[in-house]
């Protein structure tokens, strides 16, 4: 049984505290909540809730003209330990948030809240702001896909990524027409600008490596169609998912990979197929000519203009718009690891990450998810390796392998404890310190099923080689038994 514990503050400005409080501030209450992933399995939030009011220094921090510059000079005086919460619930008639809204998250951990004249009210709205910067019942049924029933997820459940130790990107330019078309991109300079303030951001949750290639001649596999009316060429949305097996043929990047491999596709149309736009199921066209495949990756159409003259040498010199397309791959990355911002209620203000890519709450809300399905990830194979070996009797644990798995029991409890006393981190690396152990364990060379034979083979194998000499040895043995008896009774002769 997992417990998620999240420390969470609450901090009322001057004006805005509620008049029905139980008792003066400070104080602590626990609120908690049972998540159900199947019928034996549940996973158990609470959230510790300290009340109290504010400080000088976060007066004169809330005193801001608006509510971004709060969250800046919030930020020093909070605390900003991973999976915790600070929410500074502001007076009815603050200006800090504009009309229409009641709540503003920041890049950090906490959020902004207009009061409410009631506690029970205020909590309502308090829950909301905790749906969305820690984790939700559908985030953790997502983390835990293998064991919830298909029917409780929702189809984007199982589009990002499953958690892993680290993760392969690669971004591939695919020129297919390059008599027509020299294509020059500044993937080092844009992967430096764009990406690695994400990855970095990231690098506490896994390891990453990024690479890029470009590949002449690779083609789409699938013949667009030509549209009379905007003279273009047309790719509809049941015609995407052909699209990537003809092309992932080319990429050759995962053959070699341990880590789960992410494809980011830069096409550029030949010229006999250009202009070409994507469509979506309705029939319009996408903005960002792009389309994303859940847990592989995305694929982006880059148009080239056609020249000005129709007698322009080729081949035509194009240099892409990085920033362009950095910005729909970094959002169809966001979307792999499931941090898409879609079930916001209308009344929230979402502060943008900026360069980095994703808040610090959004971090956490992926740490969640990561540990919880670290823990399932962990059981499942040590309880797949305890059936193993109760199947094999005579089968043989080295040390080495015994260890592994003591290692991965300890560190599992361990992410379950440190779970349970609200340390995100701690629960995090103890996670992944279980499954690299319990994967050691599992995938040892000696405990491969294949090198121990049930006793019903052994006989199968066996009597066909043994039957042929033993008959032979089994029918003198007989003979001399006989031959000895028959000896016995004859009477001895005597002189």
């Amino acid at each position: 049984q997992v417990q998620l514990a999240v420390p969470m503050a609450v901090v009322f400005a001057p004006g805005s505290v509620p008049a029905d409080l139980p008792r003066p501030l400070p104080f602590r209450d626990v609120q908690e909540m049972e998540i159900s992933v199947n019928l034996r399995a549940s996973v158990t939030s609470r959230y510790e809730i300290r009340y109290r009011s504010t400080t000088a220094q976060e007066e004169a921090a809330l005193a801001a003209a608006t509510a971004r510059e709060a969250d800046a000079a919030l930020y020093p005086l909070q605390d900003t330990t991973l999976g915790s919460l600070t929410m500074y619930v502001v007076p009815e008639t603050s200006s800090l948030l504009p009309q229409g809204l009641n709540v503003y998250v920041g890049k950090h951990r906490s959020a902004l809240v207009r009061a409410v004249g009631s506690l029970a009210g205020l909590q309502a709205r308090l829950q909301g702001v905790t749906q969305v910067m820690s984790f939700t019942a559908s985030s953790i049924a997502a983390a835990l896909s293998e064991r919830a029933p298909d029917g409780r997820l929702s189809p984007d459940a199982r589009r990002s990524l499953k958690s892993s130790l680290g993760y392969e990107i690669t971004f591939s330019l695919l020129n297919p027409d390059p008599k027509s078309h020299s294509v020059d991109w500044d993937i080092e300079g844009a992967v430096n600008r764009f990406v690695k303030p994400v990855l970095d951001k990231l690098s506490l949750v896994a390891n990453f490596s990024v690479d890029s290639q470009i590949l002449y001649y690779a083609v789409l596999g699938v013949t667009p169609r030509y549209d009379k009316e905007s003279s273009s060429f047309l790719l509809s949305a049941h015609s995407l998912p052909h699209v990537i097996n003809p092309v992932e043929a080319r990429l050759g990047s995962s053959a070699a990979s341990l880590y789960p491999v992410l494809n980011f596709l830069l096409y550029v149309p030949e010229r006999s197929h250009s202009p070409l736009y994507i469509q979506d199921k309705d029939g319009a066209p996408v903005s960002t000519n792009a389309f994303h495949s859940p847990r592989w990756g995305g694929i982006m159409v880059y148009n080239v203009e056609a020249p000005a003259s129709p007698q322009a040498s080729l081949p035509l010199h194009v240099d892409v718009d990085m920033a362009r397309v950095m910005e729909v791959f970094l959002a169809q990355l966001r979307l792999l690891f499931g941090l898409s911002r879609e079930e916001v209620p209308p009344e929230f203000l979402l502060e943008s990450p900026g360069n980095e890519g994703l808040a610090d709450w959004e971090l956490d809300h992926l740490l969640w998810a990561h540990t919880v399905e670290n823990i399932a990830t962990v059981s499942t194979t040590l309880t797949s390796l305890a059936q193993l070996l109760d199947k094999i009797g005579n089968i043989v644990i080295k040390d080495d392998v015994a260890s592994e798995v003591y290692r991965a029991v300890a560190s599992v409890q361990s992410a379950v404890t440190e779970l349970s006393l609200g340390h995100l981190l701690a629960a995090f690396q103890a996670s992944k310190e279980a499954v690299t152990s319990s994967e050691k364990a599992f995938f040892d060379p000696s405990l491969l099923h294949l090198l121990y034979f049930p006793d019903d083979q052994k006989f199968a194998i066996y009597i066909p080689l043994f039957l042929p000499m033993a008959v032979p040895i089994l029918l003198s043995l007989a003979k001399i038994v006989r031959e000895s008896r028959l000896r016995k009774k004859e009477p001895t002769k005597m002189d």
